[in-house]
């Protein structure tokens, strides 16, 4: 028998007792493994976010179209919807989106398919007239979202408790006027917005305010301002003011608008919280004149 000092190698043995003792520290609870990750929510969709995600033409998902026409729908001026062709990470939440005083959906219609390509159902609406005040535009944002959760050829790729509405210059009045009466919205985006209400005490729906440095239209100082200012911290609220922008910065494609556009869109109606870090502490730089936020949110 060979002697214990020409055994071939002892290797083996001590990894038994390494083995064996890291069974009985993981049994008496003195190991553990590592983390588990985090549950991701249950509305996440898409990548992980980054500021090039954010700040191309395009998300992450493939997008169509299609258009619905004032014949078929009541209560609004019928409209283009534009969702995401695959529906393998579940439904989408909603958001309803009006142009402005005398303008039609294409004028700001850039915003549709940009939105829809970070996993949102977007419908972009015609109005019943041009000259639609605030309030009718309000009313209109709604019956579309009604039109798409009810009807819709789309409807079944959408989550009925996630909408949310946006909208340019009157459509940005309505906007604020849509989320005053159905507070169950998530959030809502008025851009450059204008309406003659200049206190919204009321409003308890999560609001992203986008306003224009050099917009004599709606000016900020009246509007965009004001509005911010009046609408309680406890509902969640944020204010972008872009450095030189005019009122019509909408009308063309605005990267900083639409960043911060998807990242509240996210945030609230996907109650994604990994946008948190583009809404606290915000976007700076040339482009931005100011940014306020009710940091951080709940």
């Amino acid at each position: 028998m060979p002697s214990p000092t020409t055994t071939r190698p002892r290797s083996v043995p001590a990894r038994a007792v390494r083995l064996a003792l890291a069974a009985t520290l993981l049994a008496a609870g003195v190991l553990t493994g590592p983390a588990p990750a985090q549950a991701a929510g249950p509305y996440e969709r898409g990548p992980a976010p980054t500021t090039a995600i954010l700040e191309a033409s395009r998300g992450p998902f493939a997008t169509a179209s299609q258009s619905v026409s004032s014949l078929s729908v009541t209560g609004f001026g019928g409209g283009v919807i534009y969702y995401p062709t695959s529906t393998s990470e579940g439904t989408f939440g909603a958001i309803a989106i009006s142009p402005g005083y005398t303008a039609a959906w294409s004028s700001i219609s850039w915003l549709g398919p940009r939105i829809a390509s970070h996993g949102f159902v977007v419908i972009g609406i015609e109005t019943n007239t041009r000259f639609d005040q605030p309030d009718s535009r309000g009313r209109q944002l709604l019956a579309a979202l009604d039109y798409l959760t009810e009807r819709s050829s789309v409807r079944s790729r959408i989550d009925s408790s996630r909408l949310a509405v946006a909208g340019h210059s009157m459509g940005g009045g309505g906007t604020l006027e849509a989320a005053s009466s159905r507070p169950s919205l998530q959030a809502a985006v008025p851009l450059a917005p204008w309406n003659t209400d200049k206190s919204w005490s009321e409003l308890r729906v999560p609001t992203l305010i986008i306003g224009g440095e050099s917009d004599t239209v709606a000016p900020v100082a009246s509007h965009s301002v004001p509005f911010y200012t009046s609408i309680p911290a406890s509902a969640e609220k944020a204010y972008l003011e872009l450095n030189g922008a005019s009122h019509f910065f909408p009308q063309t494609v605005n990267t900083p608008t639409a960043r911060q556009m998807v990242a509240w869109l996210k945030r609230f109606v996907d109650d994604d919280t990994r946008y948190e870090q583009f809404l606290c502490p915000g976007p700076s730089g040339s482009a931005i004149e100011e940014y306020r936020n009710t940091c951080p949110s709940s």
